[in-house]
């Protein structure tokens, strides 16, 4: 009996998937090891040297970086120690005009008070001395109305007295 071709490839299929045939293994495994071994060898000499060399480079640039932040640290606390330096400097020279200025203050007040002091007293003097005038003045003049009115009221009452027993008594009086 003579097969068909459909027969042949009924009975060629019904043997299964060919990469699963146990007679075509070695030949597989030829070529995937060949296969691999390319592969291999294109990703060591071309892709892992760019990758390692790009890798490389960005370790360089964020150890520079790094670096350079660093020094920009460095110049930033010498910068702050500067500025808190400046402004001690600054605060104590301040002081130093703040007590100067007070200094020169008070002593200009010291002579200012002194002049004042001494113009009060040369007018309590003048003020004392006119009022020692007027109070003798007042003196003066109360005596001679005592007088006056001493005399009128010995005349008032019918007597007679004379002018030194009237300056006598008042004289008295006056004294306490």
């Amino acid at each position: 009996m003579a097969e068909t071709p459909v027969e042949a490839g009924a009975e060629a299929s019904g043997s299964g998937m060919p990469q699963l045939d146990f007679s075509t293994f070695p030949n597989q495994i030829f070529w995937l090891l060949v296969t691999l071994v390319v592969i291999y060898l294109i990703l060591s000499r071309v892709a892992l040297p760019r990758i390692a060399s790009v890798l490389a480079e960005r370790q360089g640039t964020i150890t520079n970086d790094i670096a350079a932040a660093e020094e920009l640290k460095m110049r930033a606390q010498e910068a702050e120690a500067a500025y808190d330096q400046a402004l001690l400097d600054a605060r104590a020279e301040a002081a130093k005009i703040v007590a100067d200025t007070k200094a020169d203050i008070q002593a200009k007040l010291d002579v200012e008070m002194q002049k004042a002091d001494a113009e009060i007293a040369a007018q309590t003097a003048e003020s004392e001395k006119a009022i020692a005038e007027i109070q003798a003045g007042a003196t003066e003049a109360v005596k001679a109305v005592a007088k006056d009115t001493a005399k009128e009221i010995v005349a008032a009452l019918g007597g007679k007295a004379d002018a030194r027993t009237i300056t006598a008594a008042i004289n008295a009086r006056m004294k306490g």
